[in-house]
């Protein structure tokens, strides 16, 4: 009987068994980092190798849908999938870059929980998500013209009309366990726990 893999092992043979089924034109890259796998897809194949990877490979849980600025580079942005098995013996990191004003296919078909991920990454970032059924705004207001993860969005925020909806008055924490400093600089007056400096 042989050993179970590790989490390492499984992520280097499903790296590779991406490839093999896939090729250099639709796995561009494939990385190594601390035990960590990670492939790069072409963002024409990504719907395609996502469910290969959730059917083939059995990754069955969905941990997180993220994305990056690379503010410069062309393609600007990265969406980032991290894939696992329920029973935690397997992880797999799947990347794709993706341009200004290209959508993303949605993978809610694949795994539910992307749902919820997908329209995060939308909200903080701005990256559509082709076939979505609910692209709505999550944690800003419907009508926020900004992308508040987005780099050239400044720490302060920006000022903007806030809808009659919005919550402007007295924090409900007040006098609770978090503290705020005051004074015009907001990232000394954010909250933190009382005695933290």
């Amino acid at each position: 009987m042989s050993p179970k893999p590790t989490k390492t092992d499984g992520g280097r043979s499903d790296s590779s068994k991406l490839r093999k089924q896939f090729g250099r034109t639709k796995i561009r890259e494939m990385r190594e980092f601390r035990g960590e796998h990670t492939v790069v897809v072409k963002l024409d194949a990504l719907e395609e190798v996502l469910a290969y990877c959730r059917d083939a490979l059995a990754y069955d849980f969905l941990l997180d849908v993220s994305s990056v600025d690379n503010m410069g580079d062309d393609p600007r942005f990265e969406i980032v999938y991290e894939l696992a098995t329920t029973d935690d013996h397997k992880h797999l990191r799947v990347k794709s870059p993706v341009g200004e004003g290209e959508e993303v296919p949605t993978s809610v078909h694949l795994w539910k929980t992307a749902n919820w991920h997908e329209r995060e990454v939308y909200d903080m970032m701005g990256l559509q998500f082709k076939g979505h059924p609910n692209m709505k705004r999550i944690l800003m207001w419907e009508g926020y013209p900004y992308y508040p993860l987005r780099k050239e969005f400044p720490l302060a925020g920006k000022p903007s009309e806030m809808p009659d909806v919005a919550f402007s008055g007295v924090a409900p924490l007040e006098g609770g366990p978090f503290v705020t400093s005051p004074g015009a600089d907001r990232v000394r007056g954010e909250p933190r726990a009382k005695g933290e400096s």
